[in-house]
């Protein structure tokens, strides 16, 4: 099944926040400005519509999300020559944290309700909005587009930001369901026996060894729609069943919920782990897995391994630290102590266009990007002459596995 972008939305626009749109003390007009280019996907008549507001920091705690309304109209619709559309809203918790030069995106959906998110300016959510839709930054008006004639595939990336708006991704595999039953029953699998499964279903064939970057992002997006088709049939059942003795137990549903959600994510992380290793081995590249070092912490790989950190007559510069974040944002950091022999600590992540801001610190913090090459195209110019790719990545590491003959075995 298809994700292009049309699929979720109609159109949307884009622009800064001003003062008199979100200062209380200035203005009290629940109203947005510049907003006349919507009149080709409102229309000339009053009409009001169901919204959804998000506010998206990329603090995950900082995350709101509330319910509201948002009218059109023509405020001099009883002039015979003049026009004055505006953009009224409802007052909400999103609009009450947002600030002013905030990125405000308003998109219509597919089923009817529009959608409004704030983002805080320069922040990494703020990025991914930008370039999901297609949009370049506005400080007064809402620029516009329409999405009727986009049908290329979201892509892994596009998926994940379209998750980060409350949106379910419906992707199945229904041919493989028979067979996935008859293998695990209704019941899931272990993330390391699931992510077998997905590279050898795959039906395109991908070398690891002659396209590192592809065929990591190829098993990813084949086990998420593995998963999305088991999940449903057993979702299915249970939501059949019921919860509780009489089948209407809140406490339960609310348990079983979170559940599903708790899997979604841990699975998505081991997924990744699971598959990069893959793409290590039949590279032939040496590492140790989640091995401690200094204070019990566990970077995800060590290169070429644990024996060789420890080892003091080991040169430094021959090491290598790789911590794994499916998604990065304020997280990144948490790589920095986790192996203190290495001054610079290589991270590899799947976050699409992480802003600007970020990157810049993660350079003055020692931290090496990598990205898969599929991920690093959501990136802009400027920022991807300072990241690696997952093939320029094990470049590295040959180059010093060749470096090691120089030194005495370890």
């Amino acid at each position: 099944m298809g994700s292009p972008l049309s699929k979720y939305f109609v159109a949307a626009g884009a622009k800064r926040l001003s003062q008199v749109e979100v200062r209380k003390e200035i203005s009290n007009q629940h109203e947005f400005n510049g907003v006349l280019g919507f009149k080709e996907i409102f229309g000339s008549g009053r009409i009001s519509f169901p919204a959804k507001f998000l506010y998206l920091a990329d603090e995950e705690d900082d995350q709101v999300f509330d319910q509201g309304s948002l009218t059109w109209y023509d405020a001099r619709e009883n002039h015979p020559t003049r026009s004055e559309f505006r953009l009224y809203y409802s007052a909400n918790t999103v609009t009450g944290l947002a600030k002013e030069a905030d990125l405000v995106l308003i998109a219509k959906s597919t089923e009817g309700f529009l959608l409004v998110v704030v983002c805080p300016s320069g922040s990494t959510h703020e990025s991914q909005l930008l370039w999901l839709f297609g949009l370049e930054e506005s400080e007064r008006k809402f620029v516009i587009r329409e999405y009727s004639d986009e049908k290329s595939e979201l892509g892994y990336a596009g998926k994940m930001v379209i998750s980060y708006l409350g949106l379910e991704i419906e992707e199945e595999e229904p041919d493989f369901l028979d067979d996935m039953i008859r293998e695990f029953g209704l019941t899931f699998p272990s993330t390391a026996v699931f992510s077998r499964y997905a590279r050898r279903t795959l039906p395109e064939k991908v070398s690891a060894a002659d396209a590192p970057d592809e065929a990591l992002m190829a098993w990813l997006e084949w086990e998420e729609a593995l998963f999305r088709t088991l999940e449903r049939k057993i979702v299915g059942r249970k939501l059949s069943e019921g919860f509780g003795k009489d089948g209407l137990d809140v406490d339960d549903f609310v348990k079983f919920s979170l559940s599903v959600q708790n899997r979604r994510k841990s699975r998505a992380g081991y997924a990744f782990e699971n598959h990069l290793a893959e793409v290590f081995d039949r590279n032939a590249i040496q590492y140790t897995r989640g091995a401690k070092t200094e204070r019990n912490n566990k970077p995800d790989f060590l290169f070429p391994g644990i024996e060789q950190y420890f080892a003091t007559e080991f040169p430094t510069e021959l090491l290598t630290m790789l911590g794994l974040k499916t998604t990065a944002k304020d997280r990144w950091r948490q790589v920095i102590p986790e192996a203190d022999r290495i001054p610079v600590k290589h991270l590899v992540t799947l976050e699409p266009a992480i802003s600007s801001n970020q990157t810049e610190e993660m350079k003055i913090q020692k931290v090496q990007l990598v990205l898969p090459k599929p991920i690093m195209l959501t990136y802009t110019k400027a920022q991807q002459a300072g990241i690696l790719t997952l093939s320029d990545f094990i470049g590295e590491l040959r180059d010093k596995e060749n470096k090691r003959g120089e030194y005495p075995s370890i």
